[in-house]
Protein backbone atom coordinates (compact mmCIF):
# COMPACT_ATOMS: atom_id res chain seq x y z
CA UNK A 1 0.00 0.00 0.00
CA UNK A 2 1.40 3.38 -0.95
CA UNK A 3 1.87 6.09 1.65
CA UNK A 4 -0.82 8.27 0.00
CA UNK A 5 -3.39 5.45 0.08
CA UNK A 6 -2.49 4.64 3.70
CA UNK A 7 -2.89 8.31 4.64
CA UNK A 8 -6.33 8.45 3.02
CA UNK A 9 -7.39 5.26 4.79
CA UNK A 10 -6.12 6.58 8.12
CA UNK A 11 -7.96 9.86 7.51
CA UNK A 12 -11.06 7.86 6.64
CA UNK A 13 -10.86 5.89 9.87
CA UNK A 14 -10.52 9.09 11.91
CA UNK A 15 -13.51 10.58 10.08
CA UNK A 16 -15.55 7.43 10.72
CA UNK A 17 -14.74 7.64 14.42
CA UNK A 18 -15.98 11.22 14.39
CA UNK A 19 -19.28 10.04 12.95
CA UNK A 20 -19.74 7.50 15.70
CA UNK A 21 -18.73 10.05 18.31
CA UNK A 22 -21.54 12.28 17.07
CA UNK A 23 -19.30 14.96 15.61
CA UNK A 24 -20.62 14.60 12.07
CA UNK A 25 -24.21 13.55 12.56
CA UNK A 26 -25.99 15.36 9.76
CA UNK A 27 -25.64 15.74 6.04
CA UNK A 28 -23.74 18.77 4.89
CA UNK A 29 -25.71 21.40 2.96
CA UNK A 30 -25.69 20.62 -0.74
CA UNK A 31 -24.97 16.92 -0.20
CA UNK A 32 -25.24 14.85 -3.36
CA UNK A 33 -28.33 12.63 -3.24
CA UNK A 34 -29.97 10.10 -5.53
CA UNK A 35 -33.35 8.43 -5.40
CA UNK A 36 -33.35 4.64 -5.44
CA UNK A 37 -34.44 4.54 -9.14
CA UNK A 38 -31.68 7.00 -10.09
CA UNK A 39 -29.10 4.96 -8.20
CA UNK A 40 -30.33 1.78 -9.90
CA UNK A 41 -30.12 3.34 -13.37
CA UNK A 42 -26.62 4.74 -12.79
CA UNK A 43 -25.38 1.47 -11.29
CA UNK A 44 -26.72 -0.59 -14.18
CA UNK A 45 -25.26 1.79 -16.75
CA UNK A 46 -21.81 1.68 -15.11
CA UNK A 47 -21.92 5.33 -14.02
CA UNK A 48 -21.90 4.57 -10.28
CA UNK A 49 -20.45 2.07 -7.84
CA UNK A 50 -23.22 1.37 -5.32
CA UNK A 51 -22.06 0.39 -1.82
CA UNK A 52 -24.52 -1.15 0.66
CA UNK A 53 -23.14 -0.21 4.08
CA UNK A 54 -25.56 -2.30 6.17
CA UNK A 55 -24.69 -5.34 8.26
CA UNK A 56 -24.57 -8.87 6.78
CA UNK A 57 -27.71 -9.90 8.71
CA UNK A 58 -29.56 -7.02 7.01
CA UNK A 59 -28.27 -8.14 3.60
CA UNK A 60 -29.62 -11.62 4.31
CA UNK A 61 -33.07 -10.19 5.20
CA UNK A 62 -33.67 -8.16 2.04
CA UNK A 63 -30.85 -9.04 -0.31
CA UNK A 64 -28.59 -6.42 -1.84
CA UNK A 65 -29.68 -3.84 -4.36
CA UNK A 66 -28.88 -5.26 -7.79
CA UNK A 67 -25.29 -4.42 -8.65
CA UNK A 68 -24.41 -3.20 -5.14
CA UNK A 69 -21.27 -4.21 -3.28
CA UNK A 70 -21.85 -5.05 0.37
CA UNK A 71 -19.26 -3.39 2.62
CA UNK A 72 -20.31 -3.28 6.28
CA UNK A 73 -19.55 0.25 7.50
CA UNK A 74 -18.39 -1.17 10.85
CA UNK A 75 -15.38 -2.81 9.21
CA UNK A 76 -12.12 -1.32 10.48
CA UNK A 77 -10.88 -1.24 6.87
CA UNK A 78 -14.07 0.25 5.43
CA UNK A 79 -12.32 3.13 3.67
CA UNK A 80 -9.74 0.80 2.15
CA UNK A 81 -12.47 -1.62 1.01
CA UNK A 82 -14.40 1.21 -0.69
CA UNK A 83 -11.20 2.47 -2.30
CA UNK A 84 -10.52 -1.04 -3.61
CA UNK A 85 -14.11 -1.31 -4.93
CA UNK A 86 -13.54 1.79 -7.08
CA UNK A 87 -10.13 0.71 -8.32
CA UNK A 88 -8.27 3.19 -6.11
CA UNK A 89 -10.00 6.20 -7.69
CA UNK A 90 -11.19 8.61 -4.95
CA UNK A 91 -12.89 10.65 -7.67
CA UNK A 92 -15.09 7.78 -8.86
CA UNK A 93 -18.86 8.23 -8.39
CA UNK A 94 -19.95 6.21 -5.35
CA UNK A 95 -23.50 5.70 -4.11
CA UNK A 96 -24.05 4.65 -0.50
CA UNK A 97 -27.22 2.96 0.69
CA UNK A 98 -28.36 1.61 4.07
CA UNK A 99 -31.76 0.59 5.43
CA UNK A 100 -33.52 3.97 5.84
CA UNK A 101 -30.91 6.62 5.07
CA UNK A 102 -29.84 7.43 8.62
CA UNK A 103 -26.42 5.78 8.49
CA UNK A 104 -25.62 7.04 5.00
CA UNK A 105 -26.56 10.59 5.91
CA UNK A 106 -23.88 10.55 8.62
CA UNK A 107 -21.42 8.54 6.58
CA UNK A 108 -21.68 10.85 3.55
CA UNK A 109 -19.89 13.75 5.28
CA UNK A 110 -17.21 11.46 6.71
CA UNK A 111 -16.44 10.00 3.29
CA UNK A 112 -16.08 13.47 1.80
CA UNK A 113 -13.74 14.47 4.64
CA UNK A 114 -11.70 11.35 3.90
CA UNK A 115 -11.16 12.58 0.33
CA UNK A 116 -13.86 10.83 -1.72
CA UNK A 117 -15.13 13.53 -4.07
CA UNK A 118 -18.33 12.09 -5.63
CA UNK A 119 -20.30 10.41 -2.87
CA UNK A 120 -24.04 10.16 -3.48
CA UNK A 121 -26.42 9.37 -0.63
CA UNK A 122 -29.37 7.13 -1.49
CA UNK A 123 -31.31 8.61 1.43
CA UNK A 124 -34.49 6.56 1.07
CA UNK A 125 -32.44 3.40 1.61
CA UNK A 126 -33.56 -0.15 1.08
CA UNK A 127 -36.63 -0.06 3.36
CA UNK A 128 -37.72 3.53 2.86
CA UNK A 129 -38.09 6.45 5.17
CA UNK A 130 -38.84 10.17 5.11
CA UNK A 131 -36.94 10.61 1.83
CA UNK A 132 -39.00 8.06 -0.11
CA UNK A 133 -40.41 4.53 -0.25
CA UNK A 134 -37.05 2.77 -0.61
CA UNK A 135 -35.50 0.28 -2.98
CA UNK A 136 -37.59 -2.73 -1.95
CA UNK A 137 -41.00 -0.99 -1.88
CA UNK A 138 -40.28 0.54 -5.28
CA UNK A 139 -39.89 -3.00 -6.63
CA UNK A 140 -36.31 -2.46 -7.78
CA UNK A 141 -34.31 -5.67 -8.28
CA UNK A 142 -32.36 -7.27 -5.45
CA UNK A 143 -29.77 -10.03 -5.39
CA UNK A 144 -29.25 -12.66 -2.73
CA UNK A 145 -26.20 -12.10 -0.60
CA UNK A 146 -23.74 -14.77 -1.61
CA UNK A 147 -20.98 -13.97 0.91
CA UNK A 148 -22.88 -12.96 4.05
Amino acid sequence: MTHAVFSRCRAWFVALLAVFAGLACSAEPGALELSAPEAHHRTQSGQLTLIDVRRPDEWRQTGLAQGAIGIDMRRPDFGQAVLQAVGGDINAPIGIICRTGNRTTSLHAAMQKAGFTQVYNVREGMAGGPAGPGWVRRGLPVESCVRC
